[in-house]
């Protein structure tokens, strides 16, 4: 058994791609009724946010489960197979070990560092277990890698490598339409990406802030909160219109601005300069608005540009040895609870050998003196424990490079094993 990280690779592959790929509710529940299926899958959990699509998943056949995953994508979802193919991002085994722990600590982020998708993988672990598709290796993996990721962000500075979308949505805008501290900044959405918008905002110093919500009541709690306003969605249109920066992420399948909403928009503004950001995928706002005389719109793949990797620098060299002595650690237990079985079924089998030989002894020679006696059983304990000592390690070797398979059908048929311990 094996794990399998299966998804887009959402750094690379085209935003519109990644939008075609995004999973609502239905789409969502699709997918883990396939992965739930197949066959060569045994544990699963399904990671969907605003620009990531990835299933981890314990299989137990490679090509099998990538199959089955391809096509269950591919069916809930407008993702082509040629698309899929193109853009997949696949690991197995350690790698794919790697790469969860990776994505925990944010090195796997468009902005390297953002600690956002600790709290979305920690529901996705949340949902995966009350389902009852996560089982012990993924929860084990997965609890691990939490807690290396909240390391990371304790331990180092990641934090301030790279601006978060946000920032850098809220650096472009100000370029554009002049000084924060002067402009006012319409947060469309409620939710946590949106709050992290109106948040930045108010620490920026923004000269206003305006919440529109399609649940009024959530807004408004965002806005008092923030010292902001909230107005309802059917005043959406005028809150455009009264707005210098719109930040937009509201998780709809469909438009929140439509060309039309922003021209109507500039129309009142009588041409003043405005700046949109679109921070959700599918996209919230009509790429046209882009078109507009005076307008300026941000989306996932023009803030990615502007963000970079920060591959080298210190803090990102910190957080990425920390993760390393975390995986190491982890691919250990991991072997050991694979070899275990056989390891310690080996033993008993071995234990049980030398009982009944020191017993026979005991019966042969009944006159041996006690110290002599205890001198053989130690002899006989070492001579054991040195013969089982290089099959153990090389038991453990095997399974972390995840090739214990051949060698623990051999041990098993060699020493006639059963599964726990001793031999038949």
């Amino acid at each position: 058994m094996s794990l399998l990280a299966f998804g887009l690779n959402h750094r690379r592959a085209p935003i519109s791609v990644l939008e075609r790929a995004a999973l609502d509710e239905a789409s969502l529940s699709r997918i883990v009724e396939a992965a739930s299926a197949s066959p060569d899958i045994t544990e699963h959990l399904v990671v969907a946010t605003c620009n990531r699509t990835e299933v981890y998943a314990e299989v137990s056949a490679f090509h099998g489960a990538v199959a089955d995953l391809t096509e269950a994508l591919t069916s809930a979802t407008e993702i082509t197979h040629d698309d899929l193919k193109a853009h997949l991002d696949l690991h197995y085994g350690d790698a794919a070990v790697a790469h969860v722990f990776n994505v925990a600590a944010g090195l796997d982020s468009m902005a390297v560092g953002e600690a956002q998708i600790l709290g979305q993988l920690r529901d996705a672990l949340g949902r995966g277990q009350s389902d009852g598709h996560v089982g012990s290796k993924l929860n084990s993996l997965v609890q691990q890698a939490l807690r290396t990721g909240k390391r990371v962000h304790s331990e180092t500075a990641i934090d301030e490598v790279s601006r978060s979308l946000v920032g850098a949505g809220l650096d472009a805008a100000e370029q554009h339409v002049g000084p924060l501290a002067d402009v006012h900044v319409l947060v469309v959405g409620a939710g946590a990406m949106s709050a992290l918008a109106a948040t930045s905002s108010i620490r920026r110093g923004v000269a206003e802030l305006t919440v529109v919500n399609r649940t009024h009541e959530r807004g408004a709690a965002l806005a008092e909160r923030l010292g902001g306003r909230a107005r309802p969605a059917h005043e959406l249109a005028d809150a455009l219109a009264d707005a210098d920066v719109v930040i937009s992420c509201t998780g709809s399948t469909g438009l929140a601005i439509s060309l039309p909403d922003a021209a109507d928009a500039q129309v009142a503004r009588a041409g003043r300069r405005q700046a949109y950001i679109d921070l959700a995928l599918p996209h919230d706002i009509a790429h046209e608005v882009a078109d507009l005389s005076g307008v300026t719109r941000l989306g996932l793949a023009e803030l990615g540009d502007l963000l970079g990797t920060g591959g080298t620098v210190p803090e990102v060299e910190q957080a990425r040895q920390i993760v390393g002595d975390a995986v190491t650690k982890h691919l250990g237990q991991r072997a050991a609870s694979i070899a275990g079985p056989t390891v310690r079924a080996l033993r008993s089998a071995a234990q049980q050998v030398v009982e009944r030989e020191l017993e026979r002894l005991g019966q042969r020679t009944p006159d041996m003196a006690d110290g002599d006696r205890a001198e053989v059983e130690l002899a006989v304990h070492r001579i054991v424990e040195k013969l089982l000592h290089a099959p153990t390690v090389r038991a453990k070797e095997l399974a972390i490079d995840g090739r214990f398979g051949e060698y623990e059908d051999a041990l098993r048929q060699l020493f006639d094993l059963h599964a726990e311990g001793g031999a038949r």
